[in-house]
């Protein structure tokens, strides 16, 4: 059992007069059994801490083996700068003994252990020198835990929000130690008064248990929260004999020493997998925090399997010391897949321990950890391109959202991007920096089509205009690529543009085969087109002939660059058919190709079959870009070309 907390004598002005006091009392090493009453305010901070200030009863556990393992530590320190230590040679140790017939658990150290002064001042008055300055830190958090635990030494006492009574045997390491018993209730006063039995150097707490939470003295039980809060304490923990922390902590050893087959066995044992994982990242960093950190990346996704949202699973730990095993803001949630241990030293823990007090704190966790795994995975595409594309197929989705949601790391991502383009074989991808370095010289931005799969982009109209001038695009084939694309806005000063636009200029394109409608027969078929097709439900923005076509007769355009087909496709979804159609389309039609001159012809040899093969025209093109919003109306017309097809051949 160490002292516990750190303490500060200038918080309390009345704290060293108490405790001369008491140390006078109990001046004299064989002294009989004496007893103290707690300061009215002390009685304040153990109602407080008993009643309201600990969310998780289990809580106690934990404290009471960080303050064993805390006081093992400062032995340790001692043996090694002080000749005199009392069983020098007994072995530095924790152990736990359950006892549910009894209702009892014992929580044993051999480390530093207390003097009868000490107990005096470092538990009977909880947090001595700070008693006051933490009444005050509750006062103006309005009752909540958000205060540190360091500054004000509550941690045992949180022992009593399950006991009825603890009992502390000890003998400091010091050669002329006594042994000693403190014994409260946990009310208003507690006593030190002679062990009845020489201790062992160290300390020993019996908690009897209220009886509403004689679960604790359960082995099972408490095997479970031992495993969970203080698996990796770096002393043997034993729990009735048995030795439970095993497994050693791997984030603070030296990568030097450590096999890849340790990396994998201790994924499995921390991270509860079964399977191996994909990648790890180990680091430590001495500024602007000191952190040491072991990250998992799995080997599949399991949203993308259909097992729900994930939860965070990097634990934060305090020197190996569980603090919160999904601690929320220590990643961005677009990081949400990693599994693993982030370990600081330099955390100011609040009195529950299970936020931080000083949220900047944790920004700065947040900062360091997420730039080193962006840091990381950047090098892993350019280390192991099939490990990183293995990575990309299960969890593409979170650095997409990372870029739609996440300003301060948007940049930062946009490299980590996979692509496949007209120009890669079927099933490879390419980076941006890929496209970047095969940009035409004259080329000033980088372009993108958007469909369902790979397929339907080759072969339907917006890529005509690419292949005809020899230029690159990006094929978007999932629903967040667009709004990736939009949040980015440019990538190494190249503007990232839709091809479907209608206002794109690509230069002169090579001439195609056949002979363009004249320019005046051109512009009338457009006004004519733009006043018949101009009741269709689908806004028409414009009817113009371009030169992006080369065996399409027609395309259908986004009028609107802001207001892609993704993006009507959501807002229709949302119920805002109307926002969805406003922008409307362009239709532009090829005059060279052969259903454009029977078309322009039909208008005025038959200009009820003109009107039927122009809304077909335009449907075909709307179902091409992903825009036609109403396929019952097409099927329709279909039957009614086909009739009319028939008639005339009859």
């Amino acid at each position: 059992m160490s002292d516990t907390e750190h303490t500060d004598s200038n918080t309390n002005p009345n704290a060293e007069q108490n405790v001369a006091q008491n140390a006078e009392q109990n001046a004299a090493p064989n002294a009989a059994a004496s007893k103290h009453a707690f300061q009215a305010e002390v009685r304040q901070v153990l109602d407080i801490v008993v009643h309201s200030l600990y969310k998780d009863r289990d809580i106690f556990i934990r404290e009471l083996v960080s303050n064993a393992s805390d006081a093992l530590e400062k032995l340790r320190h001692i043996q090694l700068t002080e000749k005199d230590t009392a069983d020098s040679g007994a072995s530095l140790e924790i152990n736990v003994t359950s006892d549910d017939t009894a209702g009892t658990l014992t929580i044993a150290d051999t480390g530093v252990g207390f003097t009868r002064e000490e107990l005096v001042e470092n538990i009977g008055t909880i947090a001595h020198s700070g008693t006051k300055a933490f009444l005050r830190a509750i006062k103006e958090n309005g009752g909540t835990n958000e205060n540190l635990i360091g500054q004000f030494g509550v941690g045992f006492f949180s022992v009593f929000m399950v006991a009825d009574q603890v009992d502390i045997y000890t003998r400091t390491w010091r050669p002329d130690g006594e042994s000693l018993h403190w014994s409260c209730a946990g009310g208003g006063d507690y006593t030190v008064e002679p062990a009845a039995s020489d201790e062992k150097r160290g300390a020993r707490i019996v908690i009897r248990l209220k009886p509403e939470y004689k679960d604790f003295a359960s082995a099972d039980r408490v095997k479970e929260l031992l495993l969970r809060y203080s698996k990796y304490v770096p002393v043997p923990l034993h729990l009735n004999g048995e030795k439970l922390n095993t497994v050693q902590a791997l984030w603070l050893k030296n990568k030097s020493g450590i096999t890849e087959e340790e990396y994998k066995e201790f994924y499995k044992f921390q991270c509860h997998a079964y399977d191996e994982p994909l990648d790890w990242l180990h680091f430590n960093a001495d500024a602007p925090l000191l952190i040491n950190a072991l990250l998992y990346f799995p080997a599949s996704n399991a949203e993308k399997a259909g097992f729900g949202r994930m939860d965070p699973a990097v634990a934060l730990h305090c020197r190996k010391i569980l603090i919160d095993d999904a601690p929320k803001g220590l990643l961005p949630d677009w990081l949400r897949f990693l599994r693993g241990i982030a370990d600081s030293a330099d955390l100011p823990l609040n009195i529950s321990r299970e936020t931080m007090q000083d949220s900047a704190l944790v920004q700065k966790l947040n900062r360091v950890l997420t730039k080193r795994v962006i840091k990381h995975l950047v090098e892993l595409a350019t280390r192991d391109v099939e490990r990183y594309e293995k990575f990309w197929r299960e969890f593409a989705i979170y650095i997409k959202e990372g870029i739609i949601t996440d300003y301060e790391y948007r940049d930062a991502l946009a490299p980590l991007l996979r692509y496949q383009t007209n120009v890669t074989d079927a099933g490879k991808t390419a980076s941006l920096d890929d496209y970047v370095s095969r940009m035409k010289e004259s080329q000033k931005a980088i372009y993108y089509l958007a469909g369902p799969d790979r397929e339907t982009i080759v072969h339907g109209p917006h890529i005509e205009a690419f292949k005809a001038r020899g230029l690159e695009v990006l094929f978007l084939c999932d629903s967040a690529d667009e709004f990736v694309m939009s949040h980015l806005g440019k990538y190494k000063d190249k503007e990232l543009l839709a091809g479907d636009q209608a206002d794109l200029d690509l230069g002169d394109a090579p001439e195609s085969a056949g002979e363009p409608l004249p320019s005046e027969r051109v512009k009338t078929l457009c006004e004519w087109l733009k006043t018949e097709l101009g009741n269709d439900t689908q806004k028409l923005a414009a009817v113009e002939a371009g030169q992006r076509l080369v065996d399409s007769p027609a395309v259908a355009l986004n009028a609107d660059k802001f207001m892609s087909a993704a993006m009507r496709r959501m807002m229709r979804a949302m119920g805002q058919e109307n926002d969805a159609a406003a922008s409307g389309v362009k239709l532009e039609i090829n005059p060279r190709h052969g259903l454009i001159h029977k078309l322009d012809a039909l208008r005025d040899t038959d200009p009820s079959f003109a009107k039927l093969l122009a809304g077909q025209l335009f449907d075909n093109a709307l179902l091409a870009a992903g825009l036609l919003e109403n396929p019952r109306a097409m099927t329709s017309r279909i039957y009614e070309i086909l009739e009319a097809a028939a008639a005339r051949k009859s």
